[in-house]
């Protein structure tokens, strides 16, 4: 009898057993696992059965994690590190997020027409992308936050949008409309790249910036620039896209949620 191809679902379920006590739910996908020899059946004094993990089981999982660690790009691990400090400061975070926004103006005319002499890196060559008035265009920033707060006014809506090199935040600056989108969503919007991809001055006024300096792992974060504030009420499109959605969590924090233990005691 041939093994059974092992799916993402079935490395889902090998993960939620390790984490687990290890109650069985007696379906396919653990008579999939039981059958490759993932998984053994033990049985208590007392007759209850539970589900264990392998040696091979925990070699799937440990494949899967480095296929995972391999795969991820240099700007995804710098995202993953700016949205763990987003957490640690008290926020809700969602990457990649994709939210429906209205483009309400044309670029100003000091933007679309540069003074003689000045090439500034958001105009770096024929501007793209603008629109008409109240034209909706769907947004995925990179990471979109919001206050850990029950008070609405408190929610300060971010967005912040990570560039690795200097080409992806030249080809971002270029498009007008994708900019105002990402202002239309929120309160404050960012711009995170490493220290020598650009100048602040580079940089749109009203945009803040976040500099990493050294790698995405083991380097720090600074902050060059705040954004401009300007006050966002979360329209119910963007409301109903966040209730939607799974925001981004810490595995530790869903340990300690089981346990009991209430939101403000987590770390």
């Amino acid at each position: 009898m041939a093994e059974p191809t092992l799916t993402r679902l079935h490395r889902t379920r090998l993960m939620q057993v390790w984490r687990s006590a290890g109650w069985p739910c007696k379906d396919g996908i653990e008579i999939d696992l039981l059958a490759a020899q993932l998984l053994s059946m033990q049985s208590s004094p007392d007759g209850r059965e539970t589900l264990k993990l392998t040696e091979a089981g925990i070699r799937v999982l440990a494949d899967a994690r480095t296929r995972g660690l391999r795969a991820a790009s240099a700007h995804d691990r710098l995202a993953q590190r700016f949205a763990e400090l987003l957490k640690a400061s008290g926020r809700v975070v969602w990457r990649e997020l994709p939210l429906r926004a209205r483009i309400d103006a044309e670029p100003p005319p000091s933007e679309a027409q540069p003074s003689a002499g000045e090439t500034p890196l958001w105009d770096d060559g024929p501007l793209e992308g603008f629109p008409a008035a109240n034209v909706w265009r769907m947004a995925r920033p990179d990471l979109f936050s919001v206050r850990n707060t029950t008070v609405e006014a408190y929610l300060q809506p971010m967005v912040h949008e990570v560039k690795f090199t200097r080409a992806d935040l030249l080809s971002d600056l270029r498009h007008e409309a994708k900019r105002q989108a990402y202002q239309w969503l929120c309160s404050e919007c960012y711009y995170v790249f490493p220290a020598a991809v650009a100048q602040a001055d580079e940089i749109p006024e009203p945009f803040g910036i976040w500099v990493l300096h050294g790698e995405p792992e083991v380097g720090h974060f600074e902050m060059l620039r705040p954004a401009r504030h300007v006050a966002c009420a979360l329209p119910f499109a963007v409301w109903l896209a966040l209730a939607k959605s799974t925001p981004m969590r810490n595995e530790d924090e869903a340990a300690q949620a089981l346990l009991g233990a209430e939101l403000n005691d987590l770390p």
